[in-house]
């Protein structure tokens, strides 16, 4: 079953990512599934509450069954909106659980009381993005606004800038969204300057054939990532859209530099997605 893939820590920061969760799952009319993943099948810390007149404790199940009961009224999506607990590695239970489910995105904080710091996007964070079967939509605990106006899509001079575009230019269209296609670069060498104009040009013509509101613009400076993000805070965008590695990555297990400061540091929600995902047609 296809869903809106949600991990849950309990912390405030995925309690966010679950409301923007529900947001994409009700735009697509998906199912909603939150994951808790717990280091050992014996390991079940009670979380003790402060009541008026004691203290009392919940379980993890009566935790999951609690939130899903909370935010039950807010869901319109035609699937289901459940939770699982699974135990063992955090990354592989999440990444597992989303190619189970044929996940069409996972939503997750950056940051949480389970290792999802804020540098570096913990260790836990950082692996599902760089091993998800799906895209990652990773949100900063700040960042409150639910819907998507407007999309960043940074084209860089490697091929595999461009597998983003066709996920991409189905999220705008259901969001009846706006797509930034830059062209960015931090040199002047005329061979890498037509490449990228050739490659952000096709992108933008396959967003406009297919119905998309398109703006074209072309960036170049010192640092990539910086110049993204400060392009996105500076038009109000809603997402930044990147390739979370490269083709010549050993095995893609790591983020290339410029999308790992990208994903560690923007104040926008980020949407990575891995080459293999997809091929620009």
């Amino acid at each position: 079953m296809q869903n809106i893939l949600v991990p849950v820590d309990f912390s405030k920061d995925s309690i966010n990512a679950l409301e923007h969760g529900l947001k994409i799952a009700n735009v697509f009319n998906l199912g909603l599934r939150i994951i808790h993943v717990r280091k050992e099948k014996s390991y079940d810390t009670p979380f003790v509450l402060k009541g008026k007149e004691k203290e009392y404790a919940k379980t993890t199940e009566e935790f999951c069954e609690e939130i899903v009961r909370k935010y039950k009224p807010q869901f319109r999506g035609s699937g289901t909106f459940d939770y699982v607990i699974r135990t063992g590695r955090i990354y592989k239970a999440i990444t597992n659980q989303a190619e189970k489910d044929e996940s069409m995105m996972i939503v997750m904080g950056t940051h949480g009381v389970s290792g999802f710091e804020e540098t570096w996007l913990g260790s836990n964070a950082y692996r599902v993005v760089c091993n998800a079967p799906c895209p990652v939509v990773t949100i900063r605990y700040g960042y409150h606004k639910r819907s998507i106006s407007r999309i960043v899509l940074p084209i860089d001079a490697r091929q595999d800038t461009r597998v983003k575009v066709p996920f991409v230019s189905v999220l705008a269209k259901a969001f009846r969204a706006e797509v930034h296609v830059i062209d960015v670069r931090v040199t002047n060498a005329r061979d890498v300057i037509n490449r990228l104009k050739r490659y952000a040009n096709q992108s933008a013509e396959y967003l406009e054939t297919r119905g998309v509101k398109t703006v074209r613009d072309s960036l170049k400076g010192s640092s990539i990532a910086d110049m993204t993000m400060a392009y996105a805070v500076h038009h109000e965008a809603d997402l930044i859209a990147i390739v979370s590695s490269h083709r010549g990555n050993p095995l893609g297990m790591y983020l290339s530099s410029e999308a790992q400061d990208i994903v560690n540091h923007s104040p926008i929600p980020v949407l990575s997605i891995h080459p293999a995902y997809a091929k620009f047609k």
